[in-house]
């Protein structure tokens, strides 16, 4: 992996993720105008209603990458913080070579013909007054899958180099 290959992937998680932000703020303007439209107007909407069932699983699939990135993610620092910085960079450098790779790779595979369905019927909601362009959120699965895959690479990269240098550090 060439010396510039994480840079890309750091900057195209650190775009996903400040684009789950900005739909992390529409949510909760969302949701607020669900909240008094419903209570206060006594008025719903299937569409606003799917469109926060969108947004939240937008959120999380372009938030996966970023988190990723900055260390935001599930560890098991019971073990981990009794290790040397070397023997904790050749454990994060297995565990994304054996573990988070193929689970991306995986991801991206098996969701293929799902998307593709999704696409070639140009999916929408089953209710009445839902959205339209179901395909469209469902094409984020392999995408989410491909952008971590991507930093998982450059993360992969990174401990793989702290663990084979010479300093312990």
């Amino acid at each position: 992996m060439s010396s510039r290959a994480p840079d890309w992937a750091d900057a195209l998680s650190e775009l996903a993720g400040r684009l789950a932000a900005l739909m992390a703020l529409a949510l909760v303007a969302l949701v607020f105008g669900l909240v008094v439209a419903r209570y206060v107007l006594g008025i719903g909407s299937v569409a606003a209603q799917e469109a926060v069932l969108w947004l939240h699983a937008a959120i999380f699939l372009l938030g996966l990458a970023y988190a990723l990135r900055h260390g935001a993610h599930v560890r098991v620092d019971v073990f981990s913080q009794r290790w040397s910085p070397r023997t904790r960079a050749w454990v994060e450098a297995g565990g994304g070579a054996l573990l988070l790779l193929p689970l991306c790779l995986f991801i991206v595979a098996v969701s293929g013909d799902y998307v593709a369905a999704s696409w070639s019927a140009r999916e929408g909601s089953r209710d009445p007054g839902g959205l339209p362009g179901w395909y469209l959120l469902k094409a984020l699965l392999p995408a989410s899958a491909a952008l971590l895959f991507l930093q998982g690479l450059a993360e992969t990269a990174r401990a793989l180099r702290r663990a084979t240098s010479r300093q312990d550090s």
